[in-house]
This record gives C-alpha cells, structure tokens and sequence, in this order.
C-alpha cells in the first residue's frame, strides 16, 4: 500500500506565493540575482544598469525595415562587443565562445592538429624556423631552413607565414602535404596531423653560457624554468642569458617564480587599483643568484616578460639587451559570460620595484641591437652575439 501525503491548503498557498515572487524576481530584477550569485562563479558582478531602450529601437526598426533574414544571436553578440569595445581599452575585450577557447589555446600552447613545425619569413618566403622534438615534421624529415612552396599541391611562394601555418594545421589525424625547397632539390612530404602542444620553456649552452627561452608565461612555464636552471647549475655554465623576445606574456605568478631563479624574496612588481596597493615577491629558491645574467627583450615582450624584465633590473640581478619592449603595464582577468563567452577586463595597474608603470613607454635595454630582417634572412642574431660578449 502506497501512503498518502497530504498538504493543508495555507502551506500550498505559501508555496505558490514563493514560486510566483521568484519568479518576479528572476523576471524583472535579473541583473541583481545574477549579482548575488556572481561570486559563487568566479564573477564580480555590479548591480548598476544602463538604458538599452534606443538598442531596442534601433533593433525594432532594424527588422521591420531590413530586406533580409536577421540572426537575433549575431546582433546579440555584436551588441555585446560593442559594448566592450567602446571602453576604448584594447586590452579589454569581448570574445565569445570560440575567441575565448582560442585565446586558452594559445595560452597553454595548445595548437591543436599541426606538424609541430615554427614558420617564419625569411627573404620574403615562408620558412621553416625551427621543427619541434619527437613532433610529425621532424619524424617525416622537415628541417629548419627548408622554404616552403605549397601546402596540399596549392602554391604558397607569396603567401605570409600565418596564412601557410592556417593552411598546415587541421583535423588531428588528417594528413597534410608539404612542398618545400631545400638548396636546389624539391621534396615533398606527406604528414599525419597529430595534437601539437608548443612547450613554453627551451633551452640550449653555447659557449658555456645557459640560453633559456621563454615562449610564454604559463602555469607550468616557472616549474620548467626551474628544471632547466638546475642543468645550468649542474653544468656550471658561466653566464645565463633569458630569452624574453617576442614573449607575450601570461600569469603574473608565473612571473614571480621565474624571477624568483635570481632574486631571493625580493619585490617583482606592485599592482594597483582604485586605491589599494599589492607587492608581489619572487618565489622559490634563487639558484642562480650572483650568476652573470643578460635579458633579451624587444618589442613582441609584454606584459608578464616586461615585469620579470624589469624585476631583475630594478634589482640589478641582470642586464638588458636588444630593443625597446611593448610596453603593457595592466593586469588583466578572464571573466566569464553567458553562451560561454568571456570578458577579458583590465582590473589593475603594476609598477616595477622602482615604481614605474612602462604603459605605452616600455622598458629601454641596457645594449640597445637592433634585430633586422636582413640578419633574420641570413640566419644571424646580433642581440645574442651581444649577449655572448657582454658575459665573455
């Protein structure tokens, strides 16, 4: 037998009250709700509104007169970037669910199906630049150095790099064909695509002096530094050079434990907003204090590059060569929005440890070199020759 449950009629009642006064609420104060419940999703959420009535004018005069079909969620989205982009800070943007996913990607070195090969331009023809170890390029036989001439039997001789990398990468396990030029031979290869994850942190020992490069700053990038500091200590080297160009930058805490491979709890950088103050330190134990060091910067350095940069000057731990860096000197945070979509929302200012904010001006190197196309074309590096020199 089946017990029945009955309920008096005033809890019903009740009952009903609260569902229809929710509903009030979800209905018509959203923006307040969605507030209260921010925090529980990573969100800071304000409860100030603005008049959107002339948004819904012009959308209502949009389609009644429009002689085509609308897509209500494009017109949604665009709304929405265009409110983020008129803020007038290129640093805050609106990416929906696709950007935001490639802008992970590419912070994590996720690349996706590729052949694990660096195309650049060299004498105005995409090259190969370097091919990643143990990936398809290297395995089918691509070395660096090898021009590139088609992709998939299409021409690609006056091409840009970017376009010719688009081109290579695709459906993991799907095969591309690449034509390239070596000296006066022509070879050609067929490679299976496979997920290619480009490592932030390289490295190599030239002349007894550890060169460490840093593609980005990354959760993992600091530990990776750290082990690779570790050889050089092992090997003795007698110099280190850290390689910041064309480093875009990633998490300041990445920032922290890299500086912290020569600076012992020493101040990194201080981040300010809206009054408040912040300082950070480095972190971990500085193995390669009082080792001769030279930064390379230019201007691809940003961001988390420029606060390591400026760390180790500040607190002369290192010298500057190469050119001028970016010049980013704002934190910015990656919040989250509905279908997916994110906000990338400049929330803070940071200041080196002699309390300059490089906004729009950069970091000047020590050594200025200038890199040019015509030393890139001939396989030449005068900024780490420089380097080399400065530690002899």
């Amino acid at each position: 037998m089946k017990k029945r449950v009955e309920f008096s009629r005033p809890l019903v009642a009740a009952v009903l009250l609260l569902v229809l006064a929710l509903g009030f609420i979800a209905g018509t104060r959203s923006s307040q709700l969605y507030a209260f419940i921010s925090p529980l999703l990573g969100a800071s959420i304000s409860t100030d509104t603005i008049d959107l009535s002339s948004v819904q004018l012009t959308y209502q005069t949009l389609k009644a007169n429009y002689n085509g079909k609308l897509d209500t969620a494009k017109l949604i989205e665009g709304a929405n970037r265009g409110l983020v982009e008129a803020v007038g800070d290129k640093y805050t943007i609106f990416m929906n669910k696709k950007e935001a996913k490639a802008f992970a990607d590419d912070l994590s070195g996720n690349i996706g199906g590729g052949v694990g090969a660096e195309i650049g331009m060299r004498n105005k023809q995409p090259t190969v630049i370097r091919t990643l170890d143990g990936d398809p390029a290297q395995a089918a036989g691509i070395h660096a150095g090898d021009v590139i001439i088609a992709v998939n039997d299409q021409s690609v001789v006056v091409k840009d790099a970017q376009t010719v990398v688009d081109m290579i990468r695709g459906e993991i396990g799907t095969t591309v064909k690449i034509t390239v030029r070596r000296g006066g031979e022509t070879k050609t290869f067929s490679i299976t695509r496979q997920q290619i994850t480009n490592p932030s942190v390289s490295s190599k020992v030239v002349d007894g002096v550890g060169v460490l490069t840093l593609n980005r700053f990354d959760s993992d990038t600091a530990e990776q530094a750290r082990a690779v500091a570790e050889k050089f200590v092992s090997q003795k080297v007698r110099g280190v050079i850290l390689d910041l160009r064309g480093n875009g930058g990633g998490y300041v805490e990445a920032a922290q434990g890299v500086s912290g491979l020569w600076l012992d709890d020493k101040e990194v950088v201080t981040i300010k907003s809206n009054g408040s103050s912040e300082q950070l330190n480095s972190t971990g134990d500085p193995i390669l204090k009082g080792i001769p060091t030279v930064v390379l910067i230019n201007g691809g350095s940003a961001s988390a590059s420029e606060i390591v940069a400026g760390a180790l000057h500040d607190h002369g731990s290192a010298k500057l060569v190469g050119e001028k860096s970016f010049g980013k000197g704002t934190v910015q945070e990656i919040l989250p929005l509905a279908d997916d979509a994110k906000l990338k929302v400049t929330i803070k200012r940071w200041f080196t440890p002699k309390g300059i904010n490089i906004t729009d001006h950069g970091i000047s190197p020590d050594k200025t070199i200038v890199l040019t196309q015509k030393d890139v074309d001939n396989n030449k590096d005068p900024q780490i020759n420089a380097a080399l020199t400065l530690l002899r």
